[in-house]
């Protein structure tokens, strides 16, 4: 009972990941595009250094500039992409603990997250040097099904040694409950017996 208690007043914090999820998109909308954009740059920039470090490439200073330059579109929307997926799990997970399962899981996950994808474009709209875009919105909806399949895919997986351990005790107690029933109506059929012969 208290077990069942405890779980009741958790469940509804499971959302927290995602209104945390929400927050942290949301803080990066409400930079200005140069902000956006120089962020952008670093990142690219160290990936390329990194890359140019473990690959031992040699190169020059005015190279890695140049690439990091190259890179910069590809990562700023890869990097759109691993929020909504990231938005995805958190949302979708606390509806897979709460039972819903399959295309029910999807449509719903889906329309919040897209939903939030479609709101976060309109917010950027005012927002100095950003502006909303319908192809963000599809790259963040790329990241949000694939979230939401890999919470699926996950949990089933994770989550078969349970459903198979959860059958083969229904099977069990079917199979006790049958035997019960022979046993009882066994017993009833020696008691008429037993009394046919008394008469």
């Amino acid at each position: 009972m208290i077990k069942d208690i405890v779980v009741m007043l958790l469940k509804p914090l499971s959302f927290l990941p995602a209104l945390a999820m929400m927050y942290l998109i949301f803080s990066f909308s409400s930079q200005t595009g140069v902000d956006s954009g120089n962020l952008s740059y670093k990142v690219s920039h160290k990936i390329v250094e990194v890359g140019n470090e473990v690959l031992q490439k040699d190169l020059e200073e005015w190279e890695i500039d140049e690439l990091a330059y190259k890179i910069e579109y590809p990562v700023r929307k890869a990097a759109h992409m691993t929020e909504y997926f990231i938005l995805a799990v958190t949302v979708s997970l606390p509806f897979y603990v709460y039972g819903l399962r399959g295309f029910p899981l999807m449509l719903v996950a889906g329309i919040i997250c897209v939903g939030f994808a479609c709101g976060d474009e309109y917010h950027q709209s005012f927002v100095d040097g950003r502006g909303p875009s319908v192809r963000d919105v599809g790259i963040d909806s790329i990241g949000v099904f694939a979230g939401i399949l890999c919470v699926r895919i996950v949990c089933w997986t994770l989550l078969a040694p349970a459903r198979m351990m959860e059958r083969h005790r229904i099977r069990r107690e079917r199979r006790l409950a049958r035997e019960r029933r022979r046993r009882e109506e066994a017993r009833r059929g020696r008691k008429r017996r037993r009394r046919w012969e008394e008469y």
